[in-house]
């Protein structure tokens, strides 16, 4: 049976203050005073709905495992148009706080394999986790329905404008193919 999380300032959770036998589940559902806080945070427009319900749970003998599942309704900024996009985000959190994680030095570092994997905290601040869970899940490119990215052209009175297309590196290589194959015809 978990246990419900006990009312917790700002949703710290202090690891040596949970049963070590079982479960701790948790909710968050932040106001909309919360919801703005973290939209700033984030930089986008808005955050209609939010909602990080999961469980923190003891594996073995020091470690803790969070698994969560992560709802929003998000508003960004169309990339293009600039107009207020909204987007549904539904995702499953996982994250593996390790006592034996090993610690990390000098200035160039491989990415592990494992990227759930972080090392065990003294506390854990849900809505820390809540807010990354969310930047990660967000859309990075939001565009309004039917926006579009058209191309513009600037170019000198009498200049051939260089396109895209002209612009490629084997552009021009088509081109050379096909007459060579029509003279050998």
């Amino acid at each position: 049976m978990e246990a419900a999380l006990p009312q917790m300032p700002q949703s710290l959770l202090r690891l040596a203050d949970l049963a070590a036998s079982r479960g701790t589940s948790f909710a968050l559902t932040p106001d909309a005073d919360e919801r703005h806080a973290i939209a700033d945070t984030l930089g986008i427009v808005g955050i209609k709905k939010l909602r990080f319900a999961g469980t923190l749970t003891p594996q073995g003998r020091k470690d803790w495992v969070l698994s969560a599942d992560l709802g929003a309704t998000v508003v960004q900024d169309c990339v293009v148009t600039l107009a207020p996009v909204t987007s549904r985000i539904d995702e499953t959190v996982t994250r593996q706080y390790l006592s034996d994680l090993p610690e990390l030095t000098g200035t160039e570092v491989e990415m592990p394999e494992d990227d759930t994997a972080e090392p065990l905290p003294d506390m854990i601040d849900l809505y820390a986790v809540l807010t990354e869970a969310l930047a990660l899940a967000l859309p990075l490119y939001p565009r309004a329905a039917g926006a579009a990215l058209g191309q513009t052209v600037y170019t000198e009175k009498g200049v051939t404008p260089l396109t895209d297309e002209a612009a490629r590196p084997f552009a021009g290589l088509g081109a050379l193919r096909d007459s060579l194959k029509d003279t050998d015809d």
